[in-house]
Protein backbone atom coordinates (compact mmCIF):
# COMPACT_ATOMS: atom_id res chain seq x y z
CA UNK A 1 0.00 0.00 0.00
CA UNK A 2 1.09 3.57 -0.59
CA UNK A 3 1.15 6.19 2.13
CA UNK A 4 0.83 9.87 1.22
CA UNK A 5 4.31 11.31 0.80
CA UNK A 6 5.68 14.06 -1.41
CA UNK A 7 8.25 11.78 -3.07
CA UNK A 8 9.76 8.36 -2.62
CA UNK A 9 12.86 6.64 -3.99
CA UNK A 10 12.15 3.97 -6.59
CA UNK A 11 12.96 0.38 -5.71
CA UNK A 12 16.08 0.39 -7.90
CA UNK A 13 17.60 3.19 -5.84
CA UNK A 14 18.41 6.83 -6.52
CA UNK A 15 21.53 8.86 -7.00
CA UNK A 16 20.63 12.16 -5.42
CA UNK A 17 18.00 14.01 -3.42
CA UNK A 18 17.40 17.74 -3.63
CA UNK A 19 15.37 19.79 -1.17
CA UNK A 20 13.53 22.92 -2.21
CA UNK A 21 11.87 25.48 0.00
CA UNK A 22 8.38 24.22 -0.69
CA UNK A 23 8.87 20.81 -2.31
CA UNK A 24 11.17 17.85 -2.57
CA UNK A 25 12.74 16.15 -5.58
CA UNK A 26 14.07 12.65 -5.70
CA UNK A 27 16.03 11.49 -8.73
CA UNK A 28 15.14 8.05 -10.00
CA UNK A 29 16.58 5.67 -12.60
CA UNK A 30 16.03 6.24 -16.28
CA UNK A 31 12.39 6.20 -17.29
CA UNK A 32 10.36 7.49 -20.16
CA UNK A 33 7.34 9.74 -19.98
CA UNK A 34 5.29 6.69 -20.95
CA UNK A 35 4.17 8.39 -24.13
CA UNK A 36 3.30 6.62 -27.35
CA UNK A 37 5.37 9.11 -29.37
CA UNK A 38 4.89 12.58 -30.78
CA UNK A 39 2.60 13.18 -33.75
CA UNK A 40 2.18 15.79 -36.44
CA UNK A 41 4.75 18.48 -37.10
CA UNK A 42 6.44 17.74 -33.76
CA UNK A 43 7.84 14.61 -35.43
CA UNK A 44 9.76 16.71 -37.96
CA UNK A 45 13.00 18.72 -37.64
CA UNK A 46 14.68 15.85 -35.80
CA UNK A 47 11.60 14.87 -33.78
CA UNK A 48 10.37 15.58 -30.25
CA UNK A 49 11.42 13.20 -27.49
CA UNK A 50 11.50 15.48 -24.44
CA UNK A 51 13.40 14.02 -21.51
CA UNK A 52 13.60 10.46 -22.85
CA UNK A 53 16.81 8.72 -21.81
CA UNK A 54 17.43 10.97 -18.82
CA UNK A 55 16.60 10.93 -15.13
CA UNK A 56 13.03 10.92 -13.90
CA UNK A 57 12.16 13.01 -10.85
CA UNK A 58 8.95 13.72 -8.99
CA UNK A 59 7.68 17.20 -8.09
CA UNK A 60 4.68 18.33 -6.06
CA UNK A 61 5.36 22.10 -6.23
CA UNK A 62 6.34 24.63 -8.86
CA UNK A 63 9.54 25.32 -6.95
CA UNK A 64 10.39 21.63 -7.17
CA UNK A 65 9.89 21.73 -10.96
CA UNK A 66 12.31 24.63 -11.18
CA UNK A 67 14.73 22.83 -8.85
CA UNK A 68 14.68 19.82 -11.18
CA UNK A 69 15.63 22.02 -14.13
CA UNK A 70 18.33 23.81 -12.18
CA UNK A 71 19.78 20.60 -10.76
CA UNK A 72 20.75 19.17 -14.16
CA UNK A 73 24.35 18.96 -15.30
CA UNK A 74 23.53 21.30 -18.17
CA UNK A 75 20.56 23.08 -19.73
CA UNK A 76 20.29 20.26 -22.29
CA UNK A 77 20.62 17.24 -19.98
CA UNK A 78 17.45 15.14 -20.58
CA UNK A 79 14.98 15.01 -17.69
CA UNK A 80 11.41 13.85 -17.12
CA UNK A 81 9.55 15.65 -14.34
CA UNK A 82 6.52 13.76 -13.06
CA UNK A 83 4.13 16.20 -11.41
CA UNK A 84 1.33 15.50 -8.94
CA UNK A 85 -0.82 17.91 -6.95
CA UNK A 86 -1.63 21.60 -7.34
CA UNK A 87 0.98 24.04 -8.58
CA UNK A 88 0.18 27.64 -7.61
CA UNK A 89 1.77 31.00 -6.81
CA UNK A 90 2.33 30.01 -3.21
CA UNK A 91 4.60 27.12 -4.14
CA UNK A 92 6.25 28.37 -7.34
CA UNK A 93 9.43 30.30 -6.64
CA UNK A 94 12.44 31.32 -8.69
CA UNK A 95 15.39 28.92 -8.47
CA UNK A 96 18.85 29.83 -9.73
CA UNK A 97 21.43 27.67 -11.44
CA UNK A 98 23.65 27.30 -14.47
CA UNK A 99 21.20 24.97 -16.25
CA UNK A 100 18.06 27.07 -15.82
CA UNK A 101 16.54 30.54 -16.02
CA UNK A 102 13.39 30.60 -13.89
CA UNK A 103 11.01 33.10 -12.33
CA UNK A 104 8.47 33.08 -9.52
CA UNK A 105 4.78 32.64 -10.25
CA UNK A 106 5.27 30.91 -13.62
CA UNK A 107 6.67 27.58 -14.79
CA UNK A 108 9.63 28.86 -16.78
CA UNK A 109 11.07 26.64 -19.52
CA UNK A 110 13.55 29.19 -20.78
CA UNK A 111 16.79 28.60 -22.70
CA UNK A 112 16.63 24.84 -22.10
CA UNK A 113 16.01 21.64 -24.04
CA UNK A 114 15.14 17.95 -23.67
CA UNK A 115 12.46 18.21 -20.97
CA UNK A 116 9.23 16.34 -20.32
CA UNK A 117 6.62 17.53 -17.81
CA UNK A 118 3.94 14.89 -17.27
CA UNK A 119 1.11 14.63 -14.74
CA UNK A 120 0.95 11.38 -12.77
CA UNK A 121 -0.84 9.82 -9.82
CA UNK A 122 -3.83 11.85 -8.70
CA UNK A 123 -3.21 14.44 -11.40
CA UNK A 124 -1.39 17.73 -11.86
CA UNK A 125 -3.18 21.09 -11.83
CA UNK A 126 -1.43 24.38 -12.57
CA UNK A 127 -3.83 26.78 -10.85
CA UNK A 128 -3.42 30.40 -12.06
CA UNK A 129 0.17 29.55 -12.98
CA UNK A 130 1.04 29.41 -16.69
CA UNK A 131 3.72 27.42 -18.50
CA UNK A 132 6.13 29.65 -20.43
CA UNK A 133 8.40 28.18 -23.14
CA UNK A 134 11.03 30.60 -24.45
CA UNK A 135 14.20 30.02 -26.50
CA UNK A 136 13.82 26.30 -25.91
CA UNK A 137 13.51 23.07 -27.87
CA UNK A 138 12.45 19.43 -27.57
CA UNK A 139 9.79 19.93 -24.90
CA UNK A 140 6.88 17.60 -24.02
CA UNK A 141 3.99 18.74 -21.80
CA UNK A 142 1.51 15.97 -21.13
CA UNK A 143 -1.46 15.01 -18.93
CA UNK A 144 -1.75 18.29 -16.99
CA UNK A 145 -4.49 20.85 -16.36
CA UNK A 146 -3.68 24.57 -16.59
CA UNK A 147 -6.49 26.88 -15.52
CA UNK A 148 -7.42 30.49 -14.87
CA UNK A 149 -4.12 32.13 -15.83
CA UNK A 150 -4.52 35.94 -15.82
CA UNK A 151 -2.71 38.86 -17.41
CA UNK A 152 -4.54 41.42 -15.27
CA UNK A 153 -6.09 41.38 -11.83
CA UNK A 154 -4.53 39.13 -9.23
CA UNK A 155 -2.55 37.01 -9.40
CA UNK A 156 -1.03 37.33 -12.87
CA UNK A 157 1.17 34.84 -14.70
CA UNK A 158 2.67 34.25 -18.14
CA UNK A 159 0.98 37.25 -19.76
CA UNK A 160 -2.35 35.54 -19.27
CA UNK A 161 -1.55 32.48 -21.43
CA UNK A 162 -2.14 28.99 -20.09
CA UNK A 163 0.71 27.71 -22.29
CA UNK A 164 2.71 30.30 -24.19
CA UNK A 165 5.68 29.86 -26.55
CA UNK A 166 7.83 32.67 -27.87
CA UNK A 167 11.23 33.49 -29.37
CA UNK A 168 13.08 30.74 -31.22
CA UNK A 169 11.09 27.77 -29.92
CA UNK A 170 11.40 24.42 -31.72
CA UNK A 171 9.77 21.02 -31.38
CA UNK A 172 7.12 21.12 -28.67
CA UNK A 173 4.48 18.42 -28.18
CA UNK A 174 1.55 19.31 -25.91
CA UNK A 175 -0.68 16.29 -25.40
CA UNK A 176 -3.68 15.28 -23.30
CA UNK A 177 -3.87 18.61 -21.50
CA UNK A 178 -6.86 20.57 -20.23
CA UNK A 179 -6.48 24.33 -20.74
CA UNK A 180 -9.27 26.51 -19.40
CA UNK A 181 -10.14 30.02 -18.33
CA UNK A 182 -13.21 31.60 -16.76
CA UNK A 183 -13.85 34.41 -19.21
CA UNK A 184 -12.27 36.71 -21.74
CA UNK A 185 -9.92 39.67 -21.86
CA UNK A 186 -12.22 41.88 -19.80
CA UNK A 187 -12.00 39.33 -16.97
CA UNK A 188 -8.20 39.34 -17.13
CA UNK A 189 -7.51 36.28 -19.32
CA UNK A 190 -5.65 35.98 -22.61
CA UNK A 191 -4.91 32.96 -24.83
CA UNK A 192 -4.96 29.32 -23.86
CA UNK A 193 -2.29 28.22 -26.35
CA UNK A 194 -0.16 30.95 -27.98
CA UNK A 195 2.89 30.85 -30.26
CA UNK A 196 4.95 33.94 -31.16
CA UNK A 197 8.28 35.16 -32.52
CA UNK A 198 9.72 32.22 -34.47
CA UNK A 199 8.01 29.19 -32.94
CA UNK A 200 8.00 26.11 -35.18
CA UNK A 201 7.30 22.36 -35.24
CA UNK A 202 4.58 22.20 -32.60
CA UNK A 203 1.77 19.69 -32.09
CA UNK A 204 -1.28 20.12 -29.85
CA UNK A 205 -3.10 16.80 -29.55
CA UNK A 206 -5.91 15.22 -27.51
CA UNK A 207 -6.43 18.36 -25.44
CA UNK A 208 -9.40 20.37 -24.16
CA UNK A 209 -9.51 24.16 -24.55
CA UNK A 210 -12.58 25.77 -23.03
CA UNK A 211 -14.33 28.70 -21.38
CA UNK A 212 -12.10 31.40 -22.81
CA UNK A 213 -12.36 34.45 -25.01
CA UNK A 214 -9.28 33.33 -26.95
CA UNK A 215 -8.33 29.80 -27.84
CA UNK A 216 -4.87 30.62 -29.13
CA UNK A 217 -2.82 32.28 -31.84
CA UNK A 218 0.14 31.70 -34.13
CA UNK A 219 1.87 35.06 -34.59
CA UNK A 220 1.46 38.11 -32.35
CA UNK A 221 0.83 40.57 -35.21
CA UNK A 222 0.56 40.76 -39.00
CA UNK A 223 4.33 41.29 -39.08
CA UNK A 224 5.14 38.26 -36.90
CA UNK A 225 5.12 35.68 -39.70
CA UNK A 226 8.00 33.42 -38.63
CA UNK A 227 5.80 30.91 -36.80
CA UNK A 228 4.91 27.80 -38.77
CA UNK A 229 4.48 24.03 -38.99
CA UNK A 230 1.80 23.54 -36.34
CA UNK A 231 -0.51 20.52 -36.00
CA UNK A 232 -3.79 20.49 -34.09
CA UNK A 233 -5.59 17.17 -33.88
CA UNK A 234 -8.22 15.44 -31.73
CA UNK A 235 -8.76 18.51 -29.55
CA UNK A 236 -12.00 19.87 -28.10
CA UNK A 237 -12.59 23.63 -28.39
CA UNK A 238 -15.61 24.43 -26.24
CA UNK A 239 -17.22 27.73 -25.29
CA UNK A 240 -14.56 29.85 -26.99
CA UNK A 241 -15.18 33.33 -28.45
CA UNK A 242 -12.50 33.24 -31.17
CA UNK A 243 -8.93 32.22 -32.14
CA UNK A 244 -9.46 28.49 -32.53
CA UNK A 245 -6.78 29.14 -33.68
CA UNK A 246 -5.81 32.51 -35.18
CA UNK A 247 -3.09 31.92 -37.79
CA UNK A 248 -0.80 34.67 -39.08
CA UNK A 249 1.40 33.31 -41.82
CA UNK A 250 2.90 29.84 -41.82
CA UNK A 251 1.39 26.41 -42.32
CA UNK A 252 -1.02 24.55 -40.01
CA UNK A 253 -2.63 21.13 -40.19
CA UNK A 254 -5.96 20.99 -38.35
CA UNK A 255 -7.74 17.64 -38.29
CA UNK A 256 -10.23 15.59 -36.27
CA UNK A 257 -11.00 18.40 -33.81
CA UNK A 258 -14.42 18.99 -32.24
CA UNK A 259 -15.58 22.61 -32.04
CA UNK A 260 -18.60 23.46 -29.89
CA UNK A 261 -19.93 26.91 -29.02
CA UNK A 262 -17.56 29.23 -30.92
CA UNK A 263 -19.42 32.51 -30.51
CA UNK A 264 -17.47 34.89 -32.81
CA UNK A 265 -15.08 32.97 -35.08
CA UNK A 266 -13.06 29.78 -35.23
CA UNK A 267 -10.11 29.01 -37.50
CA UNK A 268 -8.99 32.48 -38.56
CA UNK A 269 -6.43 32.20 -41.35
CA UNK A 270 -4.77 35.59 -41.98
CA UNK A 271 -1.72 37.27 -43.49
CA UNK A 272 -0.91 34.51 -45.94
CA UNK A 273 -1.37 31.59 -43.55
CA UNK A 274 -2.25 28.27 -45.15
CA UNK A 275 -4.35 25.76 -43.20
CA UNK A 276 -5.14 22.17 -44.12
CA UNK A 277 -8.51 21.55 -42.44
CA UNK A 278 -9.57 17.88 -42.52
CA UNK A 279 -12.44 15.89 -40.96
CA UNK A 280 -13.30 18.28 -38.15
CA UNK A 281 -16.74 18.52 -36.55
CA UNK A 282 -18.04 22.09 -36.09
CA UNK A 283 -21.15 22.37 -33.96
CA UNK A 284 -23.43 25.17 -32.69
CA UNK A 285 -20.93 27.83 -33.75
CA UNK A 286 -20.43 30.94 -35.88
CA UNK A 287 -17.91 31.68 -38.66
CA UNK A 288 -15.82 28.60 -37.95
CA UNK A 289 -13.43 29.16 -40.86
CA UNK A 290 -12.25 32.16 -42.87
CA UNK A 291 -10.32 35.42 -42.64
CA UNK A 292 -11.69 37.74 -39.97
CA UNK A 293 -10.95 41.21 -38.57
CA UNK A 294 -8.37 42.05 -41.27
CA UNK A 295 -7.98 42.60 -45.00
CA UNK A 296 -4.77 40.49 -45.02
CA UNK A 297 -6.12 37.27 -46.51
CA UNK A 298 -5.26 33.76 -45.44
CA UNK A 299 -5.97 30.45 -47.20
CA UNK A 300 -7.35 26.98 -46.52
CA UNK A 301 -7.67 23.52 -47.98
CA UNK A 302 -10.80 21.75 -46.73
CA UNK A 303 -12.05 18.17 -46.89
CA UNK A 304 -14.38 15.91 -44.96
CA UNK A 305 -15.58 18.45 -42.39
CA UNK A 306 -19.05 18.46 -40.81
CA UNK A 307 -20.83 21.78 -40.20
CA UNK A 308 -23.65 21.15 -37.72
CA UNK A 309 -25.76 24.21 -36.92
CA UNK A 310 -23.06 26.64 -38.04
CA UNK A 311 -24.01 30.21 -38.97
CA UNK A 312 -22.03 32.48 -41.29
CA UNK A 313 -21.68 36.24 -41.49
CA UNK A 314 -21.96 38.19 -44.72
CA UNK A 315 -18.58 38.90 -46.34
CA UNK A 316 -17.03 42.36 -46.07
CA UNK A 317 -13.69 44.12 -46.40
CA UNK A 318 -12.34 42.75 -43.10
CA UNK A 319 -14.61 39.73 -42.86
CA UNK A 320 -14.34 36.85 -45.33
CA UNK A 321 -16.04 33.72 -43.99
CA UNK A 322 -15.35 30.50 -45.87
CA UNK A 323 -18.99 29.38 -45.64
CA UNK A 324 -21.76 28.59 -45.98
CA UNK A 325 -20.21 26.16 -48.47
CA UNK A 326 -16.46 26.18 -47.71
CA UNK A 327 -14.20 25.52 -50.69
CA UNK A 328 -10.43 25.11 -50.87
CA UNK A 329 -8.41 28.11 -52.08
CA UNK A 330 -4.93 26.61 -51.61
CA UNK A 331 -3.17 23.26 -51.45
CA UNK A 332 -1.14 22.09 -48.44
CA UNK A 333 1.09 19.01 -48.37
CA UNK A 334 2.20 17.63 -44.99
CA UNK A 335 5.44 15.61 -44.61
CA UNK A 336 4.32 13.09 -41.97
CA UNK A 337 1.92 10.15 -41.95
CA UNK A 338 -1.41 10.28 -40.12
CA UNK A 339 -4.76 8.50 -40.11
CA UNK A 340 -8.05 10.39 -40.22
CA UNK A 341 -11.10 9.43 -38.18
CA UNK A 342 -14.36 10.04 -39.98
CA UNK A 343 -15.76 13.45 -39.04
CA UNK A 344 -19.07 12.00 -37.87
CA UNK A 345 -17.40 10.11 -35.04
CA UNK A 346 -15.13 12.98 -33.97
CA UNK A 347 -17.41 14.16 -31.11
CA UNK A 348 -17.42 10.66 -29.66
CA UNK A 349 -13.74 9.84 -30.03
CA UNK A 350 -12.57 13.27 -28.87
CA UNK A 351 -14.92 13.09 -25.90
CA UNK A 352 -13.37 9.77 -24.90
CA UNK A 353 -9.73 10.74 -25.36
CA UNK A 354 -9.10 14.49 -25.07
CA UNK A 355 -7.95 16.17 -21.88
CA UNK A 356 -5.90 15.41 -18.78
CA UNK A 357 -6.78 12.35 -16.73
CA UNK A 358 -8.03 10.29 -19.67
CA UNK A 359 -5.32 7.65 -19.39
CA UNK A 360 -3.54 9.01 -22.50
CA UNK A 361 -6.16 7.31 -24.65
CA UNK A 362 -5.83 7.90 -28.38
CA UNK A 363 -7.83 7.03 -31.47
CA UNK A 364 -6.82 4.01 -33.53
CA UNK A 365 -7.84 5.84 -36.72
CA UNK A 366 -11.14 4.02 -36.95
CA UNK A 367 -13.10 5.93 -34.31
CA UNK A 368 -12.15 3.62 -31.46
CA UNK A 369 -10.29 4.94 -28.39
CA UNK A 370 -7.24 2.94 -27.38
CA UNK A 371 -5.06 3.07 -24.28
CA UNK A 372 -1.30 2.81 -24.94
CA UNK A 373 -1.00 0.60 -21.84
CA UNK A 374 -4.10 -1.18 -20.47
CA UNK A 375 -3.05 -0.36 -16.93
CA UNK A 376 -1.84 3.11 -15.99
CA UNK A 377 0.18 4.72 -18.83
CA UNK A 378 1.94 6.95 -16.33
CA UNK A 379 2.34 4.68 -13.29
CA UNK A 380 2.81 6.30 -9.94
CA UNK A 381 6.45 5.71 -8.90
CA UNK A 382 5.45 5.86 -5.21
CA UNK A 383 3.35 2.72 -5.68
CA UNK A 384 5.71 -0.20 -4.91
CA UNK A 385 3.43 -2.58 -6.80
CA UNK A 386 1.71 -0.77 -9.68
CA UNK A 387 -1.44 -2.64 -10.70
CA UNK A 388 -1.32 -4.93 -13.69
CA UNK A 389 -3.94 -6.64 -15.79
CA UNK A 390 -7.49 -5.54 -16.45
CA UNK A 391 -9.23 -2.95 -14.29
CA UNK A 392 -12.36 -4.89 -13.31
CA UNK A 393 -14.17 -1.71 -12.22
CA UNK A 394 -14.71 -0.63 -15.82
CA UNK A 395 -18.18 -1.85 -16.73
CA UNK A 396 -19.06 -2.76 -13.14
CA UNK A 397 -21.57 -1.00 -10.87
CA UNK A 398 -21.00 1.18 -7.84
CA UNK A 399 -22.75 2.67 -4.85
CA UNK A 400 -21.82 4.08 -1.49
CA UNK A 401 -22.70 6.25 1.46
CA UNK A 402 -24.09 9.74 0.94
CA UNK A 403 -22.19 11.73 -1.67
CA UNK A 404 -21.26 15.40 -1.92
CA UNK A 405 -23.25 17.58 -4.28
CA UNK A 406 -22.04 17.36 -7.87
CA UNK A 407 -20.23 14.05 -7.43
CA UNK A 408 -21.26 10.57 -8.53
CA UNK A 409 -20.64 6.96 -7.54
CA UNK A 410 -20.11 6.13 -11.21
CA UNK A 411 -17.26 8.60 -11.49
CA UNK A 412 -14.92 6.18 -9.67
CA UNK A 413 -15.12 3.62 -12.51
CA UNK A 414 -15.23 5.78 -15.65
CA UNK A 415 -11.48 5.91 -16.35
CA UNK A 416 -11.53 9.71 -16.06
CA UNK A 417 -9.29 11.34 -13.46
CA UNK A 418 -11.20 14.59 -13.94
CA UNK A 419 -14.37 13.24 -12.28
CA UNK A 420 -14.75 11.87 -8.76
CA UNK A 421 -16.92 10.76 -5.83
CA UNK A 422 -16.67 12.60 -2.55
CA UNK A 423 -18.55 11.79 0.67
CA UNK A 424 -20.96 14.35 2.06
CA UNK A 425 -18.74 14.64 5.13
CA UNK A 426 -15.13 13.89 6.01
CA UNK A 427 -15.69 10.12 5.99
CA UNK A 428 -17.77 7.69 3.97
CA UNK A 429 -17.67 4.57 1.84
CA UNK A 430 -17.67 3.72 -1.86
CA UNK A 431 -18.25 0.26 -3.35
CA UNK A 432 -17.72 -1.51 -6.66
CA UNK A 433 -20.09 -4.37 -7.45
CA UNK A 434 -20.68 -7.04 -10.08
CA UNK A 435 -23.66 -9.19 -11.07
CA UNK A 436 -21.65 -12.38 -10.49
CA UNK A 437 -18.89 -13.39 -8.08
CA UNK A 438 -15.55 -11.86 -9.10
CA UNK A 439 -12.06 -12.62 -7.79
CA UNK A 440 -10.21 -9.56 -6.49
CA UNK A 441 -6.82 -9.31 -4.74
CA UNK A 442 -5.81 -5.72 -5.34
CA UNK A 443 -7.42 -2.29 -5.53
CA UNK A 444 -5.98 1.09 -6.48
CA UNK A 445 -7.53 4.20 -4.91
CA UNK A 446 -6.60 7.27 -6.95
CA UNK A 447 -7.33 10.68 -5.48
CA UNK A 448 -8.52 13.58 -7.64
CA UNK A 449 -6.23 16.54 -8.28
CA UNK A 450 -6.24 18.98 -5.40
CA UNK A 451 -7.08 16.34 -2.81
CA UNK A 452 -3.96 14.16 -2.82
CA UNK A 453 -3.18 13.08 0.73
CA UNK A 454 -6.67 13.86 2.09
CA UNK A 455 -7.55 10.22 2.71
CA UNK A 456 -6.42 9.15 6.16
CA UNK A 457 -7.31 5.75 7.62
CA UNK A 458 -9.50 3.24 5.78
CA UNK A 459 -10.67 -0.34 5.67
CA UNK A 460 -11.56 -2.62 2.78
CA UNK A 461 -14.45 -5.03 3.27
CA UNK A 462 -16.13 -7.92 1.52
CA UNK A 463 -19.59 -6.38 1.36
CA UNK A 464 -21.17 -9.80 0.79
CA UNK A 465 -20.13 -11.02 4.25
CA UNK A 466 -19.01 -7.88 6.08
CA UNK A 467 -15.52 -9.33 6.62
CA UNK A 468 -12.69 -6.80 6.73
CA UNK A 469 -10.07 -7.77 4.13
CA UNK A 470 -7.43 -5.21 5.16
CA UNK A 471 -7.00 -1.76 6.68
CA UNK A 472 -4.45 1.02 6.61
CA UNK A 473 -3.99 4.68 5.68
CA UNK A 474 -3.34 6.74 2.55
CA UNK A 475 -4.54 6.19 -0.99
CA UNK A 476 -2.78 4.05 -3.59
CA UNK A 477 -2.39 0.33 -4.30
CA UNK A 478 -3.85 -1.98 -1.63
CA UNK A 479 -3.39 -5.75 -1.68
CA UNK A 480 -5.08 -8.58 0.25
CA UNK A 481 -5.65 -12.33 -0.18
CA UNK A 482 -7.59 -13.10 -3.35
CA UNK A 483 -11.30 -13.12 -2.52
CA UNK A 484 -14.34 -14.08 -4.60
CA UNK A 485 -17.11 -11.56 -4.02
CA UNK A 486 -19.83 -9.56 -5.71
CA UNK A 487 -19.24 -6.26 -3.91
CA UNK A 488 -16.14 -4.71 -2.35
CA UNK A 489 -16.26 -1.60 -0.16
CA UNK A 490 -13.58 0.99 0.51
CA UNK A 491 -14.49 2.91 3.69
CA UNK A 492 -12.69 6.11 4.65
CA UNK A 493 -12.65 6.29 8.44
CA UNK A 494 -10.59 9.48 8.84
CA UNK A 495 -9.29 12.27 6.60
CA UNK A 496 -7.18 15.41 6.65
CA UNK A 497 -9.34 17.27 4.15
CA UNK A 498 -12.15 16.58 1.73
CA UNK A 499 -11.60 13.10 0.25
CA UNK A 500 -12.09 12.88 -3.52
CA UNK A 501 -11.82 9.44 -5.10
CA UNK A 502 -11.29 9.83 -8.84
CA UNK A 503 -10.81 6.13 -9.60
CA UNK A 504 -11.49 2.97 -7.58
CA UNK A 505 -9.70 0.35 -9.65
CA UNK A 506 -10.00 -3.38 -8.91
CA UNK A 507 -7.72 -6.19 -10.12
CA UNK A 508 -7.67 -9.96 -9.96
CA UNK A 509 -3.96 -10.09 -9.25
Amino acid sequence: MRRPVALRLSAAGATMALAAATGVLVAMPEASAATSGATGYATQNGGTTGGAGGQTVRATTGTAIHQALCGRASSSTPITIQVEGTINHGNTEKVSGGSCNTAAGVIELKQISNVTIVGVGGGAVFDQVGIHVRESSNIIIQNVTVKNVKKSGSPTSNGGDAIGMEKDVRNVWVDHTTLEASGGESEGFDGLFDMKNNTQYVTLSYSVLRNSGRGGLVGSSESDLSNTFITYHHNLYENIDSRAPLLRGGVAHIYNNHYVGLSKSGINSRAGARAKVDNNYFEDSKDVLGTFYTDAAGYWQVSGNVFDNVTWSSPGTDNKPAGPNPQSNTSVSVPYSYTLDGANCVPSVVGSTAGAGKGLKVSDGSCSPQTPNPTDPTPDPTDPNPPGGTNLSIGAGSDGSSKASGTSYGDVRDGDMGTYWSPSGSTGSISVKWSAATSVSKINIREAAGSVGAIGSWKVSNADTGAVLTSGSGAGVITFPKTSLRKITFEITSSTGTPKVAEYETYAG
